[in-house]
Order: C-alpha cells, then structure tokens, then sequence
C-alpha cells in the first residue's frame, strides 16, 4: 500500500513580490505564482500522481494554488476541503510591514526570531509553536488517516503551516527549525511507513524551474 502526502506551499503571492509579512491577510497570487502553481501540477502529472483528496486553508493564495495543480492533473472535480487550521502563521502587528522596515525598527535579530525561530511570538501574532499547535491537531485528525488508508493526499498550505508539519515529519528540532524553509510551489513528496512514520521524502522540483 502507497501512503503518501504532498506538501506544497502557495506561487508567489503579491505580498511576497512586495517583500510584506502577509500572515492571515489575503492577497492574490501572482502571475509567476501562478505559473509556479501549474508547473507544480503538470510535474506531479508527470511522474504519475492523481490525488484522492486535497486539502488547503482559507486563504486566497493556498486555495488558488491548489485549483490551479488540480486543474493541471485533471482533476479539477475532486472536492477540497478547506480549514483555518492550515493557514499561515498570524503575524500580528507585522502583517503589512515591509520585511526591510521591520528590521530597521527592531533589528535583524529580532525579525529573524520572530521570522524563523520555534517559540518567538511577533507582537499581537503567532509563534511557529504556536501554528504548530493548530496544524499538527488537524494533520492528526483529518489528513494522516486518509493517508495511511492508502490515499495519495495533497496539502496546499503556507511556509509556517507546512513548515510545523514538516517539522514533525522530518524531526527537526531545536536550532535547525531556523533552517527549514518551504519554498513557493515546489511539492514536497512524503511517502509514510504502516507506523505513520516518513519512508522517503522526495523535492519534486518540475522542469521549468530546475537551474540549468
């Protein structure tokens, strides 16, 4: 029996071309996320996937991306369940602030821990614990047990939702959370062991996107 979960994060949303902390804000993808979305899908056709259920947040970027894959694979019917639960970390008082400014007002340091470390809150938002705290609940609940009945299951999330699932997935602790970064529509292919455990974890990086 196959189980296995692809992880993807969003294209390239408009705040993120604008250098902004996004969080719970919603803008749009833009046309090279939405380039990216499609790359991601027609790669995932190519090496033969077809989801049986996919999963996204209520957030514009993620569910956009995940139509945009779904549409590329054909699969264009299959329902989506959509949950809070995997949306990107609430940035709080940052949401809006260009990245740069934020360091100028509270230093590199500072915007570095609030950015990338574990338990770091930013002010009036959430820590990575904090979002690991809603994802991991959801994950355990709701997606792991369509995977391990055998489904090939697509998650279309946020570098800090996807980030605390994979922290777990891959066992990352400590300092190297600092190091785990999701980049935008680059599926990330975990096939689990009868134990729930990771088997193999595969960087599906699609054609047009590979360095030369």
């Amino acid at each position: 029996m196959e189980r296995i979960l692809i992880l993807v994060r969003h294209g390239q949303s408009e705040w993120n071309r604008k250098n902004l902390f996004t969080g719970w804000r919603d803008p749009d993808l833009t046309e090279r996320g939405v380039a990216e979305a499609r790359a991601a899908g027609r790669g995932l056709k190519q090496h033969g996937y077809a989801f049986d259920a996919a999963f996204t947040s209520e957030l514009v970027r993620a569910q956009k991306t995940c139509a945009l894959i779904l549409a590329e694979m054909g699969l264009s019917d299959l329902p989506v369940l959509r949950d809070r639960a995997l949306n990107e970390r609430d940035y709080g008082d940052l949401a809006g602030l260009n990245k740069d400014d934020a360091r100028s007002r509270w230093g590199e340091a500072q915007v570095h821990a609030w950015r990338r470390s574990y338990d770091a809150r930013p002010p009036g938002g959430e820590s990575l614990k904090d979002t690991a705290a809603r994802v991991l609940p959801y994950y355990i609940a709701a997606i792991l047990p369509r995977v391990m009945a055998g489904a090939q299951v697509l998650v279309a999330a946020h570098g800090n939702s996807l980030r605390a699932l994979a922290m777990v997935l891959d066992g990352v602790g400590g300092e190297r959370v600092a190091e785990l970064e999701i980049k935008t529509g680059i599926p990330l292919i975990y096939r689990l062991k009868a134990d729930t455990t990771v088997a193999s974890r595969t960087v599906l990086v699609p054609d047009e996107r590979a360095t030369p």
